[in-house]
């Protein structure tokens, strides 16, 4: 066995040096191993200390090599020497080949089991160097090249030689296989193929942003959608209805579900395919970007035996993933978790989930009059649509179980006058409801290449007018504001962002709002007096993380603007 960094090992290493107090050393350890999360990465995700100081800290007392990929110009050719695949599973990364020999930033350089297989892989001699996993994991992103520039030629090449209906032409299965794989390796959250007047245009939604990666040929449309058909198990005749269907693929060693939409239009039929890969299901509410005392307010409400907790938000803001790191936080043996979803979008080991099927009139109210006999503890609704649903949920809430569901509210607030619209009693909501957590989704800035910049006067007064900045800034001189956002890299596709984070709004029904309800009081007073109790608005979360370097004024504004 190679011998491993262990945590110990790296508490004792800061501990001497005495960067990080003990006590939060400690908590930060205990935090991480609970979480099941690199020791770490956990340190600098909660900028405890910086990746290249940790980096160098352990290679020195280690007497190891260290290199900071962040500042490293990594060869292209070098990189390729390993398959993205093993890098990942071995947290390793090539970034140099010269006459010295094969220089490789590994999280473990101990492991000389690995080094001597690779050094038969290349041939060539391994000089291994210790990188952090953090930074090694922000690098994987070079693996991915623009699909347009290195694919397009060769999947046109495909295309042009599948003609009419050959739909089980190996050029036309490869080509969706490609599709999935660069989709996957991009961090796709869809695909889009969409028939125009003379051509197909494929698009991508990455980090939320619909972008333009492909255009084929208009004359092997049929055999494209043809062959996603079958993978759905539709029906292959049926070109003038709407279908839906679900495809499970390997795409680089992960299992991911697609769900497909397929819609006829003007020009063809038009295909959306949602990637929902098994990942998605392991975030926790700390993955998703909430902390602090928003933090602690969900938690105490997932941890009462009784009530109700709603995620609201609009479509795409990531309300669903919320409510599984919820109910990961609650899944217990001793527990007995029931579903109902449209659809289920991830399996939950130990979780029991129900499919809404309209063909067979299962719907969410019917769905969660059968769950209430099969004596659940926690009950998930995915969504509360309409007075049925809502009835039976809040009466559930009162009889001893524990509902989270969602709405499609734009704020916390709105909510509740949302429940009396659909006919719910004040007096139930006012006693069921515990929490109501608003949400979006906001782009975050590559580490890769981010950047600081100083506000002008102009765009300080601007952003005055829209945040009272001493509250956040805490500085004498505004004139002096520097926020953060990302200057465009090869590992970003050039658009300054990688990945998405929360931003929240966390609405606890104490006793003045419940008051509120009872009178039916607006929205606008219930958001008043949540205020007065300490609520914090999306818009001030969101500029939290724009101080801390997390995303931009952009960003913030585009998802919070009504």
């Amino acid at each position: 066995m190679p011998q491993v960094i262990s945590d110990a090992k790296v508490q004792n290493i800061i501990s001497k040096i005495g960067l990080i107090e003990a006590d939060v050393l400690d908590t930060a350890l205990k935090t991480a191993q609970e979480s099941n999360q690199d020791f770490v990465t956990f340190l600098i995700k909660q900028n405890l200390i910086k990746s290249e100081e940790i980096g160098q800290l352990i290679a020195n007392s280690l007497h190891l090599k260290f290199v900071n990929l962040s500042k490293e110009k990594i060869q292209a050719d070098a990189l390729q020497l390993l398959p993205e695949i093993v890098a990942r599973k071995q947290k390793m990364l090539i970034f140099k080949r010269d006459e010295e020999g094969v220089k490789v930033a590994m999280s473990n350089p101990f492991d000389y089991a690995m080094i001597k297989a690779l050094e038969k892989k290349v041939g060539d001699k391994i000089i291994p160097y210790y990188a952090t996993e953090y930074d090694i994991e922000n690098n994987f992103g070079l693996y991915r090249k623009s699909i347009q520039q290195e694919y397009a030629s060769s999947i046109q090449k495909q295309a042009i030689q599948a003609q009419g209906a050959k739909a089980e032409s190996i050029s036309v299965v490869r080509l969706v296989d490609d599709l999935f794989s660069y989709a996957y390796t991009n961090h796709a959250s869809d695909i889009h193929v969409e028939p125009a007047e003379k051509e197909i245009i494929v698009r991508f939604r990455i980090d939320g942003i619909l972008y333009d990666v492909l255009r084929l040929n208009k004359n092997i449309l049929d055999p494209i959608v043809t062959r996603i058909k079958i993978l759905a198990k539709m029906r292959t005749d049926e070109s003038r209805a709407a279908q839906d269907g679900k495809i499970i693929s390997q795409v680089e060693g992960e299992k991911v579900d697609i769900r497909v939409s397929v819609v006829p239009i003007t020009h063809g039929e038009k295909i959306v395919m949602r990637l929902l890969s098994s990942k998605g299901k392991e975030f926790t509410l700390e993955d998703l970007g909430m902390g602090g005392e928003d933090l602690e307010k969900v938690r105490l409400a997932a941890k009462k035996p009784y009530g109700m907790l709603l995620v609201t938000g609009p479509t795409g803001s990531g309300k669903t993933t919320t409510l599984y790191a919820l109910i990961k936080i609650l899944n217990k043996r001793d527990i007995n978790i029931c579903t109902i979803e449209d659809p289920v979008e991830y399996d939950l080991e130990g979780v029991n989930q129900i499919q809404v099927n309209p063909k067979t009139n299962l719907n969410f109210a019917q769905g969660l009059r059968s769950l209430l006999r099969q004596d659940p503890d926690v009950i998930m609704v995915g969504e509360i649509r309409d007075e049925e649903t809502a009835s039976i949920g809040v009466n559930s809430a009162m009889t001893g179980h524990l509902v989270l569901s969602t709405l499609h509210t734009n704020d916390a607030a709105t909510a509740l006058p949302r429940l009396l619209d659909m006919k719910v009693e004040p007096f139930l909501v006012a006693s069921t409801v515990n929490v109501i957590i608003a949400q979006r989704l906001v782009r975050h800035i590559c580490m890769k290449c981010i950047v600081s910049y100083s506000l002008t006067e102009k765009e300080i007064n601007d952003l005055g007018r829209q945040v009272d900045l001493n509250k956040f800034l805490n500085v004498d001189d505004l004139k002096e504001v520097r926020l953060y956002k990302g200057k465009g890299c090869e590992a970003c596709n050039h658009s300054g962002y990688a990945g998405r984070i929360g931003i929240f709004e966390v609405l606890e029904v104490k006793d003045n709002i419940k008051d509120l309800i009872a009178s039916r009081a607006d929205s606008d007073q219930i958001k008043k007096a949540a205020r007065a109790n300490g609520m914090k608005t999306m818009l001030e979360d969101g500029f939290q993380k724009v101080i801390s370097g997390k995303t931009t004024v952009e960003e913030i504004f585009r998802v919070t603007k009504e």
